[in-house]
């Protein structure tokens, strides 16, 4: 039987480095940082921040200045870090779109 473990693991999942590469992504973005927080024009988009071995990262439901609603999510790995910047991104498009 084939073995689909080819005998190497992926890096460790290094929290500080991790959330680092995260707001270089987000400001990437368009998105300016505050205080752990994300910001568009001045509205909460994202938020994250290091807790033990993973990021606790959340994104609102729809942006609002008074009190958004926030969409948690636990990122474990790189891969996790990939998914919810692609996931955020898309929803920026969204949101511009209906800003139009």
């Amino acid at each position: 039987m084939p073995d689909d473990d080819f005998g190497f693991a992926p890096p460790p999942f290094k929290p500080d480095e991790a959330l680092q590469r995260l707001a270089r992504e987000l400001r990437a973005l368009g998105l300016s940082e505050r205080a752990g927080r994300f910001e568009r024009r001045g509205t909460a988009i994202a938020r994250a921040a290091v807790d033990g071995a993973v990021i606790r990262a959340a994104r609102v439901k729809r942006p609002s200045r008074s009190s958004p609603e926030w969409l948690e999510k636990t990122l474990k790995h790189s891969g996790d870090l990939r998914d919810f910047v692609a996931d955020l991104k898309k929803q920026l498009a969204q949101w511009s779109d209906h800003d139009d």
